[in-house]
């Protein structure tokens, strides 16, 4: 198996700092967490001595030296499927993903997701996350979510961009913004809903509102964008538009519902309203039927390229099925 050695010499200004942290600014294409691994594995030196403590601390005049074994092949296979790709460099690729396409395998969605799609189309120009050829995912859509995402393809990479979402927007790198169809028209034209969430003690598949000792912080801000009338009935449905402050798991569809308009389609947290469909008009409801899944999607993306540090934004359209909910809706348009 092919590997490579990186050497780099410590100077004055130098000393005393982490070792890990000191290799992975010095070495372009490796995260920390890649060299503490390395570490682990052995395959860092400072002469003829190995280290083996990632928290060594560097000394002058020393030559570190770090052995990269060639990426794994990865696992699982790739598979020939359509991509609508945003934008591609060495380092990234964002993708406009459709409703219906799950992320990553899991158990019940071995094959046929976006990781194996992304396998098979980035080829060798993943240079391995965490040693291994894969693409490397920063976030997450729901399965029926449709919108734009991220995914690395290098460990460095990798790295950059989860910092980024780990911060979710609040040191002004990130924005993401999400159109969702909901139920009802809120009172107030614009809002944030502040409402800590966890797992649903009464459904551990599902997501709730629950206390701050249970849960953690979740803050969503929504504006509204347009309102619909029904066939005889004001107010019966919204266009919002959504920012997230953090990104919890169903953070949005939780969010709605929890204030009373839960996004229009959703077959979890949206269940309570079905019989809403009735004071839809005609062209309407069937336009509802014909979706099959949440209303929601991610139209907008913004970061900052991880390795030129250059801000990038991604706008998607909204996908035809939502549009022509849109447009159905739009026959019977309220005032905003």
């Amino acid at each position: 198996m092919g590997e490579s050695i990186c050497e780099v010499r410590a100077g004055e200004d130098d000393a005393g700092v982490r070792v890990d942290r000191w290799l992975a600014e010095n070495i372009p294409g490796l995260s920390r967490s890649r060299i503490q691994t390395l570490i682990k594995a052995g395959e860092v030196r400072s002469g003829a001595a190995t280290i083996g403590d990632v928290g060594e601390r560097v000394k002058p005049g020393r030559i570190y030296s770090v052995c990269v074994p060639e990426a794994l092949d990865p696992e699982p296979a790739g598979e020939d499927i359509a991509l609508d790709v945003v934008f591609e460099d060495a380092h990234l690729i964002v993708i406009n993903k459709p409703a219906g396409l799950v992320v990553h395998p899991a158990p019940g969605h071995s094959s046929g997701t976006l990781v194996n799609a992304l396998i098979a189309h980035c080829g060798e120009s993943l240079s391995g996350i965490g040693g291994v050829k894969r693409p490397g995912i920063v976030h997450r859509l729901d399965k029926d979510t449709s919108g734009l995402l991220v995914v690395a393809k290098t460990d460095s990479a990798h790295q950059a961009l989860s910092d980024q979402f780990a911060e979710h927007g609040r040191d002004g790198r990130l924005h993401r913004a999400y159109l969702a169809l909901a139920w009802g028209v809120p009172e107030r034209p614009s809002g944030v809903i502040d409402a800590p969430l966890g797992r649903s003690q009464a459904n551990r598949k599902k997501m709730a509102v629950v206390s701050e000792k249970l849960g953690r912080q979740a803050r969503t801000h929504y504006n509204l964008v347009d309102a619909y009338d029904g066939s005889d009935v004001k107010g019966v449905a919204s266009l919002m538009r959504m920012e997230l402050e953090t990104g919890r798991t169903h953070q949005i569809r939780v969010h709605l519902a929890h204030i009373r308009h839960p996004v229009m389609g959703d077959p979890v947290y949206g269940t309570g309203f079905k019989a809403s469909a009735r004071l839809l008009g005609a062209e309407a409801r069937w336009a509802l039927g014909s979706l099959r899944r949440q209303a929601l999607h991610a139209a907008e993306l913004g970061f900052e390229h991880p390795a030129s540090g250059e801000p990038l934004r991604f706008e998607a359209q909204m996908p035809a099925d939502m549009q022509r909910l849109v447009d159905a809706l739009g026959t019977a348009k309220s005032a905003v």
